[in-house]
């Protein structure tokens, strides 16, 4: 007997098993509605700009390039290094937490896999983890 299920992160499995871009597109529109819905989530909403487009459009063109899609925020916007971007900002482990479970509620409303929402949930955690990183280093070469 084979096992022909995909292995996540080689080639586009990922892009594939999030439904391709209109899946990231979902699991993006559900995610910023989770952030403006969620009680828990109120100090990373005040983050954000009132109008989430370019948000949403941002996220949606790079989770399409990281999940092994068209790496579209390339082509849009230019290359990116998302701990570095994001460091602008005092992120620590709350509002990364906060990022998180916004994330893990948009993806549990995903008619993923249960192995891929697994999976996407886990691998989020590395950018997650180095935002906060390079927060920190931030913080502490300007002391």
């Amino acid at each position: 007997m084979t096992d022909n299920s995909p292995t996540y992160g080689q080639a586009d499995a990922s892009y594939q098993a999030a439904g391709g871009l209109e899946g990231i597109r979902q699991l993006v529109t559900d995610f910023y509605q989770e952030m403006d819905s969620w009680e828990g989530a109120r100090k990373l909403r005040a983050l954000h700009a009132e109008d989430l487009t370019l948000a949403r459009e941002k996220l949606t063109a790079f989770l399409s390039g990281w999940l092994g899609g068209p790496r579209l925020f390339q082509q849009q916007f230019g290359s990116i290094s998302i701990p570095a971007f994001h460091a602008r900002w005092a992120v620590g482990p709350e509002l990364r937490d906060q990022w998180l479970d916004c994330m893990a509620r948009a993806i549990a409303r995903q008619a993923f896999h249960p192995a891929f929402a697994s999976y996407l949930l886990e691998q989020l955690r590395v950018p997650a983890n180095r935002v906060v990183q390079a927060s920190q280093a931030m913080r502490q070469a300007q002391q």
